[in-house]
């Protein structure tokens, strides 16, 4: 399996990079399960990549169906350090408006089926990640360059994606109540490839891309497909070039990973004590804190 050290997760509207060159599929097969599509592994800027549509192309998975443990888990067997994912959101703010973009920093989570795929710890391994600051902030530095580098382009640096359970968009009430929160964006996806991506030790950040006000708003009562499409047409192409940007920069960045060995101190159960089976289920990502019994030859 060819090995790359970038990701990129394609969220509603980003569903390829025509800017990719030498293009294979790759399917990955995982303890987890199959991931939301196959990946697109190929050249951009003179670096390899992974890219993976999040709802698969067509657009066929329901927030609440995403396979969000395969889908990083599969980044982690891939090689990947770094995972730029692309959002869209609806804003919570009057200063954010459609067609911004937002580089969060801050997650918090109003999902309530979703624990399985919240974690890869459980059954007879038990991790605590510290997660007190979600997202990384060398990425979120080259996400806010690279986005200066595109033309009329507004980006907002900082703030807090509140992650709803959807399908459904927010009654009136939701809204109003997370903008009391101090909430800045609101979507239905990040917050669990937030969570996994730090237990595998990638980094990662989010580049929101708001086509909304979502429904508090006197000018957006009520958000629409029709809506949200038409904002994200138009978001779609400058995400493009802003992540053209950051592959380059990501890649010639001259300093590591800095959540490689996060795990390490995050597991709880010591490894004569671990789950034979869990451990090689986790293999690619605490079999190098195990026992030698729990890594896969």
């Amino acid at each position: 399996m060819e090995q790359v050290k970038i990701g990129i997760i394609g969220g509603s509207g980003l569903y390829q990079m025509p800017e990719l060159t030498d293009v294979k599929e790759t399917e990955v097969d995982t303890p987890f399960g199959k991931p939301s599509d196959a990946f697109i592994i190929g050249t951009l800027e003179g670096e390899r990549v992974a890219f993976l549509p999040r709802h698969g192309r067509g657009h066929k998975h329901l927030p609440t169906e995403l396979p969000f443990r395969a889908n990083i888990y599969a980044m982690k067997m891939l090689g990947v350090d770094y995972i730029l994912s692309v959002s869209a959101v609806g804003s919570l703010r009057e200063d954010y408006a459609p067609t911004d973009f937002c580089i969060p920093d801050q997650f918090f989570d109003r999902t309530r089926a979703r624990a399985e795929e919240s974690t890869f710890f459980g059954e007879g391994i038990v991790g605590h990640i510290t997660f007190s600051h979600p997202v990384c902030e060398e990425l979120g530095d080259i996400l806010e360059e690279s986005c200066k580098t595109v033309e009329d382009l507004k980006i907002h640096r900082g703030g807090t994606y509140i992650c709803m359970e959807g399908p459904a968009f927010s009654t009136k009430a939701e809204s109003n109540v997370y903008r009391s929160w101090g909430m800045d964006i609101v979507g239905m996806t990040n917050l669990q490839e937030a969570k996994l991506a730090r237990e595998a030790e990638i980094a990662y950040a989010t580049l929101a891309l708001v086509t909304d006000y979502d429904c508090w708003h006197e000018d957006h009562d009520a958000v629409s497909i029709d809506m949200v499409v038409e904002y994200l047409t138009k978001n779609v192409r400058n995400a493009q070039l802003v992540l053209k940007e950051a592959v380059k920069r990501v890649a010639n960045k001259e300093t590591p990973n800095p959540f490689e060995g996060a795990t390490k101190n995050a597991i709880f159960t010591q490894p004569e004590h671990w789950n034979p089976e869990t451990a090689k289920k986790l293999d690619a990502i605490i079999g190098k804190y195990g026992p030698k019994s729990a890594s896969v030859e």
